[in-house]
This record gives structure tokens, C-alpha cells and sequence, in this order.
């Protein structure tokens, strides 16, 4: 594993929030186990975690020392997921219910219908595809792009634009889309701050960002402390609302809003994540929801700790 200085402000100069807990607080920060399954985005491994410190000039949260960025990306890579298939409905109705909030602000895919096709979107980290589906079947003109080779190809083989690899694919060209979107992504990443600036580049003047992720300085984030769900293997950033703004703004974006953004899952899929936080818990709901027969029935779910950031490349430029 390596040290890494902020991503936000580049001090390395840090105090420890939450030691390293489970394998990498017996292993040591220079000896670990890096297992894709790991990196899945259904994994219930929640408490597993390595040290995550807090940037003492900026407050940026952040997994220090962590894997390295060709470990990580060779792990995301390798990542499969069937269990993200299985709770499609839930994402279904969750990519619809951000495809409609999005739209508030960068507006439909066609201003006016005789435009012909509609603008351009971009999903990054896009997984199997279901937000590229979502867009499309709303007018939008999109594509994906998913480091997974396993979800670039369920996306591919279901006849969605999904590309493997990462932004520096070389069919992204500059200032080829009106918008980007980033859901459940910027928190994995290396470089968040690098991986801005590469979209900061794709967009096209006036084009939008909308950036998702959990909110480190939350009600529920403060509450929990060291018990709080978020605090994964996966995750290497925990951003606040105000650090993610700072960074969208360093890189060059006009931030517009920022508030918390819930989700839909499937009363199946909370229940066993219940039980990755507490066997006897996870065990009790799922026997309630199988006995009652409402494991398919989707469910709106918001604690305050997710939250969704909508930013502009402006129009104008210096």
C-alpha cells in the first residue's frame, strides 16, 4: 500500500479519523489482501476498512495509505456482479428518479423535439448500463464508460453504448457532450481531482457535470462515527458537500447546487444489507420480508448521507 497526500489541496499533513479496522488493521499498512469481490457495488463488507485520515489544511476524508492506482484500477477491472443484475428494478427506478431531478437543471434531451437526436450524455463508471438505458429511453444521445470488463460487457451484449475502460478511452473526444454523470463513482476513485479535469475537458461549454456520493459530514455520517455503512474497502474518498464543491471549483466548474438525494431498493436487497451490519438484524428482516412476500417490492430510501452535486463548465471562459 502507499501514502498519499490530499487529493483536495495536496498537504500531507493529516490525523487519523478511523484506524484500520479488520484484516488491514492485523496485516499492517504494507501487507494486504486485495480481493475484487471487494470492489463489487453491491459488497456488504461495511466496518472493513483501511486507515482513513482527515486532511488537517482542508478537511477533505480520504483512505490513507491505500492501494495503489494500477491495483485499484486491475481491481475494478476484474470486478463482477451479479447481485447488481438481481436488483435491477431498484436502479430502474432510482436512475429515473435522477434522470427527472437532473433535468431541472441541464433541461430535457431535446430543448426543442424537431432538433433532431438528443444532446449528448456521458456516464462514467456506468456499470451494466441501466443509466444509459434510462437516458436513452428519455431522448438523451448516451453512452457509458466502465473500467469492469464483466459490466462493460452486460451493457454491451444488452445493445447499450458502453465502453471498456476509463476516460482516457480514446473515442472520448474534447468538448463532445452537454453532460456527465458520475453516480456512486467519485468515492472509488484515485485521482477524483485528475478525473474532474478530464471531464472539465469533455464537456462542452456550458455543459453540466452531476457528480453523487456519500456525504462524510451527514447527520447520519456524525452519528454512526466509526459505525457508519460507508466505511468500505471500496471507498478511498469521503467527500462533504463543501470538499466536493471545492474540488468541482478548483477544476474549473461553476457549482449550482448540492443537497442529499435518496435512492430506491428492493425490501430483498436491504435486508441483506442489514445483515453485512448485523447477522441476528439481517437474519430477522429477511425472514419478515420473505414471510410477508415483499422481497421484489422496491422502496424510496434516504438517511441524508447521499447527496448529488450539479455543476457547469461555463459559458463563457477566461
Amino acid at each position: 500500500m502507499m501514502d498519499v497526500r490530499c487529493n483536495l489541496c495536496g498537504h500531507d499533513d493529516y490525523k487519523v479519523r478511523y484506524p484500520a479496522t479488520g484484516q488491514y488493521a492485523t496485516m499492517g499498512q504494507d501487507h494486504h489482501a486485495l480481493a475484487a469481490d471487494a470492489f463489487s457495488c453491491t459488497h456488504a463488507g461495511y466496518g472493513s476498512h483501511a486507515r482513513i485520515v482527515q486532511c488537517n489544511h482542508c478537511g477533505h476524508i480520504y483512505a490513507n495509505p491505500r492501494w495503489t492506482d494500477e491495483e485499484l484500477l486491475a481491481a475494478y477491472t476484474a470486478v463482477e456482479d451479479n447481485t447488481y443484475v438481481e436488483e435491477r428494478l431498484g436502479r430502474e427506478l432510482t436512475f429515473s428518479k435522477h434522470l427527472y431531478a437532473m433535468e431541472k437543471f441541464t433541461g430535457p434531451a431535446n430543448r426543442e423535439p424537431a432538433s433532431g437526436s438528443g444532446r449528448a450524455l456521458l456516464d462514467v463508471g456506468a456499470y451494466i448500463g441501466v443509466f444509459v438505458e434510462v437516458a436513452m429511453a428519455n431522448g438523451w444521445q448516451a453512452c457509458g464508460v466502465e473500467p469492469s470488463a464483466w459490466g462493460a460487457g452486460v451493457a454491451q451484449a444488452n445493445g447499450l453504448p458502453v465502453l471498456h475502460g476509463t476516460l482516457d478511452h480514446d473515442e472520448l473526444q474534447p468538448m463532445s457532450f452537454d453532460v456527465i454523470t458520475m453516480w456512486d463513482v467519485i468515492e472509488h476513485l484515485a485521482d477524483p481531482s485528475g478525473e474532474l479535469a478530464k471531464a472539465y475537458g469533455l464537456l462542452r461549454p456550458g455543459g453540466w457535470i452531476v457528480v453523487h456520493t456519500m456525504d462524510s459530514s451527514s447527520l447520519a455520517a456524525r452519528l454512526m462515527g466509526p459505525r457508519w455503512p460507508w466505511l468500505m474497502d471500496m471507498h478511498v474518498q469521503y467527500f462533504s458537500q463543501r470538499t466536493l464543491a471545492e474540488m468541482l471549483r478548483q477544476n474549473g466548474f461553476e457549482v449550482v447546487w448540492s443537497g442529499a438525494q435518496g435512492r430506491y431498493l428492493r425490501l430483498n436487497y436491504v435486508a441483506s444489507r442489514l445483515g453485512g451490519l448485523n447477522r441476528y438484524l439481517g437474519a430477522v428482516a429477511t425472514k419478515l420480508v420473505h414471510g410477508l412476500r415483499l422481497g421484489s417490492t422496491a422502496v424510496p430510501v434516504n438517511f441524508g448521507d447521499l447527496f448529488t452535486v450539479y455543476a457547469r463548465r461555463p459559458i463563457a471562459e477566461d
